[in-house]
């Protein structure tokens, strides 16, 4: 047997050896004793509203254009019910923030029912919970209003309640009520909101902010949609990065995400055109991030704007002077988030419901500044953010949006990370395998955001060859600090960016599980605090291998990253029993989509016979042992 270490760090195991692979399979040999401390945070989240994956996505409010937002709105995905007509209304403004309603015009003579109906995005789930509607309403009115969930081409009634309401003439008076639902078959529905047309022919109601929660995941406030939520949930990452990503800088500096425009009353939010060509309501605010974080028990990473956006022909970063007032708006943020409530800041996040700060301790400045003109400009507005930040918040850490080094000052204060993105083939990922082996211990990686970027869906191949990229990053998880598959959610039916690791429809189970969600959840939930040395007769290639532990438990990480069976053995000094997870295809290019479901992960219990964990890898597989 040859001594092979899959530790990085360690002068006195170097890995110098070129070996190959034998015929006889894979031997390997884990170490019980000493190794390198793997970070806590490793496996997470990064989320941008893209595919409308928040708005649509796993924000819970399910109306599109439900607050006409935009300096020029029109009537998408409202239709007119009965004798009436609608109309985008800027004469009766609900705030300075929604200039515009939504007028309903009732004919003259008109009987039955008449109102307006709202398709959602692509869709309404209805799951059979609780549902929330509320809206505005103004106009001289007494009666009753029906609220309605109704299959759009079948007329089957999925939830119906009629309330009483009064308004007034020149006010706006809010509506809220709750009903019952019935789950309905797939998304093919229609939310409706109707009145009696004869006892208000001939006149006209305002309605606006018009909204529709299901039961949100733990019945948060404006919370986020329980099936997505959940499906997070099982994946036991340890982070969230927000709000961006590209959606963080906007086209310009004006479109660029305000945080100080997403908290409060959402009638209060304008929302923003968002980078990824639809509008955002910014209901999903920076108070609902950290209630996300709260309850998913994430760690928040905070990324804020660094004086630079996208534009599509290039944009001046602001430097010198011009950058002040937007390091002033992100110390105005910090204060909101970590100012206790007698503090300007802090006193108005405790008046938004949040009396105790948030428990932010990570903060990203900028985004991909290496990249569209920002990488000049980055040294300066970098050290013009961090001594701003630092000063007021010295305990903070703070991260580099690129490990350019060109971008960066010559020095980088110490406690500084760097973030590293890529996205890549499937070669390119396992050739990125070995990337940190032999990299600077002295400044720490956030890999921001990561995955293979070919085809529509996640497949087998690609799968397999973020898992090689992901044993290579938990082998060096003592400098690699945290990874995130990016993009995070795709509404399969309004989609900017292919692959994405959770695809979903308006169906009431809404979410896919893809070959890579498989993947970031076997590698996230099964995870030690300590990577062990680990000894083979054979080289990386086409099996790649990270052995860990935590307490008694181990867990041994395996990627077949090639069409052919290998057998594997696993030495564990002491271990006789475990689990052994495996998600794999003989066809490299089989996914899981809306359509259809090919791959899904097998769990079999396993024993160690002579100290040895057996088994084989199939083609294209990824493999998760755990042993105790």
């Amino acid at each position: 047997m040859v001594a092979f270490s899959t530790l990085s760090g360690l002068s006195a195991l170097p890995l110098l050896l070129s070996l190959v692979q034998q015929a006889s399979g894979v031997s390997l040999e884990v170490s019980k004793n000493g190794g390198n401390s793997s970070s806590s945070l490793l496996y997470g989240f990064m989320f941008e509203d893209i595919n409308h994956s928040g708005d649509g996505g796993i924000y819970g409010q399910m109306l599109r254009n439900n607050g006409l937002q935009g300096s020029n709105p029109d009537l998408t995905a409202w239709r007119s019910v009965g004798a009436g007509s609608i109309a985008v209304d800027s004469d009766n403004p609900l705030t300075t923030a929604i200039p515009h309603t939504l007028r309903l015009d009732v004919e003259k003579g008109a009987s039955g029912q008449v109102g307006f109906s709202n398709e959602g995005y692509w869709g309404i789930p209805v799951d059979g919970s609780e549902f929330t509607s509320a809206f505005w309403i103004k106009g001289k009115f007494s009666g009753d209003i029906t609220v309605r969930l109704v299959g759009n081409s079948t007329g089957t009634e999925y939830a119906s309640k009629t309330f009483s309401q009064e308004s007034k003439e020149d006010d706006f008076t809010k509506a809220t009520v709750k009903f019952p639902t019935e789950k309905a078959p797939d998304g093919a529905v229609v939310y409706e909101i109707t009145v009696d047309g004869s006892e208000v022919q001939g006149s006209s109601l305002n309605f606006g902010f018009v909204e529709l929660f299901p039961e949100t995941y733990k019945s948060r406030a404006n919370g986020l949609r329980p099936q997505l939520a959940k499906s997070l949930d099982a994946v036991k990452g340890s982070f969230l990065r927000f709000p961006g990503g590209n959606n963080l800088e906007g086209d310009d500096e004006t479109l660029r995400w305000k945080w100080n425009e997403t908290v409060g009353p959402v009638e209060e939010r304008p929302g923003h055109l968002g980078t990824w060509t639809y509008y955002n309501t910014d209901g999903l605010g920076l108070d609902e991030y950290f209630y996300w974080c709260e309850d998913l028990g994430l760690t928040p990473i905070l990324d804020v704007y660094a004086g630079f956006s996208l534009g599509s022909g290039g944009n001046t970063p602001f430097t010198g002077d011009a950058l002040k007032p937007y390091i002033d708006e992100v110390l105005n943020e910090l204060e909101y988030v970590l100012g206790d409530s007698s503090t300007t800041y802090g006193g108005q996040r405790a008046a938004n419901g949040r009396k105790e700060p948030w428990d932010v301790k990570i903060v990203e400045i900028g985004n991909e500044d290496n990249l569209g003109g920002g990488c000049e400009s980055y040294a300066e507005r970098f050290t013009a953010y961090y001594d701003a930040i630092h000063k007021a918040y010295p305990d903070l850490t703070l991260i580099a949006s690129t490990d350019n080094s060109s971008c960066l000052p010559k020095d980088l204060p110490e406690g500084v990370w760097v973030d590293w993105h890529t996205y890549d083939t499937p070669e390119g990922l396992v050739g990125n395998f070995d990337k940190f082996d032999n990299h600077d211990r002295s400044v720490p990686y956030f890999i921001g955001e990561y995955s293979r970027q070919e085809g529509d869906w996640p497949d087998m191949e690609g799968a397999v060859s973020e898992a090689v990229f992901m044993i290579g990053l938990e082998r060096n998880s003592d400098v690699v600090k945290m990874a995130a598959y990016a993009p995070l959610l795709q509404l399969v039916n309004s989609t900017q960016w292919t692959p994405n690791l959770i695809p979903f429809t308006q169906s009431p189970e809404m979410y896919h599980e893809t070959t890579s969600y498989f993947v970031q959840q076997m590698f996230s939930v099964n995870r030690g605090d300590t990577i062990k040395e680990v000894k083979s007769d054979s080289a990386f290639g086409p099996v790649y291998w990270v052995a860990s532990s935590a307490d008694e438990s181990y867990y041994v990480k395996l990627a077949n990253f090639g069409a052919d069976t290998q057998d594997v053995s696993v030495s564990i000094d002491g271990l006789t029993s475990g689990k052994l997870t495996v998600v794999a295809d003989d066809d490299p290019e089989a996914y899981n989509s809306d359509a259809q479901t090919l791959v899904t992960p097998s769990q079999k219990d396993v024993q160690a016979e002579d100290g040895k964990f057996s088994f084989t890898l199939p083609a294209w597989s990824v493999a998760v042992l755990a042993a105790n």
